[in-house]
């Protein structure tokens, strides 16, 4: 006897819907939720039955939403949410539930994580998940709710507000900065071959064509550590670099610009309580830190 079509969808189903949608692969949402290829791709085609539409094309390059995929995607997200809030109460009309913010590595080891950590003291009922992606992940995937991004943002239909501008030098410990003030050759600590694309490792290279970059490391809170030693001297932003109180800043120019820090939030968003929380959190606590930043 065949089974009954199910005219409601399977929360198990949208859960593994909203892992594909979200990374894009296979292989990346049965990593997410410790199942296999096989679970997953019947769970989709389970969905699709239930919804009567086709929401994932597979493609070269992965799996990519159709026009119906993305509406549902934003869908079983908001029905992510208020599970994922359930049996906490509301009635205090207190924020609450899980808000997921991307910023970049040494944004969110150098600065946010500390701060971020604390919004559970002010408002109890939020969960914070950080993530400290060097690529940006997409907030129509709805991959994240909070983006940090550096630069002018060029998403689409997305809300942007500009933070601050982030100023750069060159840190290292007061031997390190007395060697190159007195005109001796500079060493530099920088990022790694996979990374230089960053636009400070490529400023570097630009500069100093022919300097020796005596260290490399992914992210710049790792080089800081490393000019600790002595060894070079790191271009920092200044968050970090004046953050260390075994480095200072050394009389060597020049400097790149300064890059502007952006946080983007999706439009249908603005009116989420959680999320407006983070949000007008960020925004102070970059204000009240501004000259931490500041070239």
């Amino acid at each position: 006897m065949a089974d009954k079509k199910r005219t409601e969808p399977d929360w198990q189903d949208v859960r593994v819907f909203l892992a594909l949608g979200r990374h894009g692969s296979l292989s990346a949402a049965a990593r997410t939720l410790s199942v296999n290829h096989a679970t997953i791709a019947r769970r989709i085609r389970s969905l699709e039955t239930t919804l009567g539409e086709k929401l994932v094309e597979r493609r070269p390059e992965g799996y990519v939403l159709t026009p119906a995929g993305t509406q549902a995607l934003a869908a079983a997200s908001d029905m992510e949410t208020a599970i994922q809030t359930l049996g906490r109460g509301n009635s205090d009309g207190s924020p609450k539930g899980l808000v997921r913010v991307n910023a970049p590595p040494g944004l969110a080891l150098g600065f946010l994580t500390e701060r971020l950590a604390a919004i559970p003291h002010e408002f109890p009922g939020l969960d914070i998940d950080l993530a400290t992606d060097l690529r940006s992940v997409s907030l129509e995937r709805h991959e994240t709710d909070i983006a940090i991004r550096l630069g002018r943002p060029q998403d689409g239909d997305l809300m942007a507000k500009l933070l601050l501008s982030m100023g750069f030098g060159f840190y290292g410990t007061p031997k390190a900065c007395r060697h190159v003030e007195a005109g001796g050759e500079p060493l530099f600590i920088g990022f790694d071959e996979a990374n230089s694309y960053v636009p400070e490792a490529a400023w570097l290279a630009r500069e100093f064509p022919q300097a020796r970059l005596v260290f490399r490391a992914n992210n710049q809170v790792a080089q800081a550590m490393a000019a600790r030693s002595g060894i070079g001297l790191a271009l920092l932003p200044n968050y970090i670099g004046r953050s260390d109180p075994k480095l200072q800043r050394c009389l060597f120019d020049p400097a790149p610009p300064p890059r502007e820090i952006w946080m983007l939030t999706r439009r249908q968003d603005r009116k989420d309580l959680p999320i407006r929380a983070v949000t007008d959190y960020v925004a102070r606590i970059f204000a009240e830190e501004r000259s931490l930043f500041d070239a």
